[in-house]
């Protein structure tokens, strides 16, 4: 393993809004800045957002990060294209970050490895993803579905929540299953039958695509539903492994608790965007990068 003899400020794990932000923003302040990049930002999943300030006609996930790396890169900023495996906080309050053979130095690190959709191995499902065929984020783009037909693939209780939400765009809402039986007590069955919210209770074997359209949702009886729009609703994982190998304090689902300043449990150690506790949007993940990246130049 090989041991750099240089000290950087902040190591920023995570190429996503929040990371490049961060970095961004460090940069700024003059601080030497290191960034991890594995590569699987969340937002490169997206087709388009409408929902970002600055973009009126939209912008691809794959571009926002672009332009990001972009921007970066006016500030030297490097960007190491691995992933961190793990942290060890030493005894004077610095970090050692472990990264495939490697190992430097940090003064500071802020964490935006954010989450990740959940998904099953299920024919086409992943393909009707890349292409925004099936989506995830009704906060996102819950206007682009506004009185269509709408489906929403899930199996738990969660269900609930998030069809709730999506019923305030369109009156015409079916729940089905995915991968197993339909999963929801009777109370919240009543909630959903209250609220004109149709269920469909056996589970879905096959999606049924046209082009740029999902033609037809299949069920193992034989019957065919056709949608406007699907959403996956399966849950998401958070990427706080090397947060809580460090005895951060985190939430039930693993998201990272922190103060105002973005700081959390360990001293040293900032996180921000989707790995944090709260909205999961790109406008808040780069909100709370600059205020993580301020209290850290201040810190230092």
């Amino acid at each position: 393993m090989t041991f750099s003899a240089a000290k950087t400020d902040c190591v920023v794990i995570g190429g996503g809004p929040a990371g490049l932000t961060a970095a961004i923003y460090l940069a700024r302040y003059e601080r030497e800045v290191k960034v991890f990049d594995a590569g699987d930002s969340r937002a490169a999943w997206i087709p388009v957002s409408h929902n970002y300030p600055g973009f009126p006609e939209g912008i691809s996930g794959k571009e926002l990060l672009a332009r990001l790396h972009a921007q970066a890169g006016r500030y030297g900023i490097r960007v190491i294209s691995t992933a961190v495996h793990r942290l060890q906080r030493l005894q004077d309050g610095d970090f050692f970050v472990y990264y495939g053979d490697d190992v430097i130095r940090a003064r500071t690190v802020l964490l935006g490895t954010g989450a990740m959709d959940r998904t099953v191995d299920f024919p086409g499902l992943r393909e009707a993803v890349r292409r925004g065929l099936i989506r995830h984020c009704p906060i996102c783009d819950g206007y682009e579905a506004r009185n269509k037909r709408v489906g929403l693939l899930g199996s738990g209780p969660q269900n609930i929540r998030e069809a709730m939400f999506i019923r305030h765009f369109t009156s015409d809402l079916t729940v089905m299953s995915l991968d197993r039986e339909m999963q929801i007590s009777a109370q919240d069955r009543m909630t959903l039958k209250e609220n004109g919210i149709r269920i469909i209770e056996e589970p879905v074997s096959e999606l049924m695509i046209d082009g740029d359209k999902i033609d037809a949702i299949k069920m193992h009886g034989g019957a065919s539903y056709q949608f406007d729009s699907v959403y996956a609703m399966l849950g998401i994982d958070v990427r706080s492994e090397l947060a809580r190998e460090l005895g951060a304090d985190c939430d039930k689902d693993g998201n990272i608790r922190v103060d105002d300043h973005m700081h959390t449990s360990v001293p040293g150690l900032y996180a921000a965007g989707d790995v944090v506790s709260g909205l999961n949007q790109i406008a808040v993940a780069t909100g709370q990068a600059a205020i993580a990246a301020t209290a850290i130049h201040n810190s230092l």
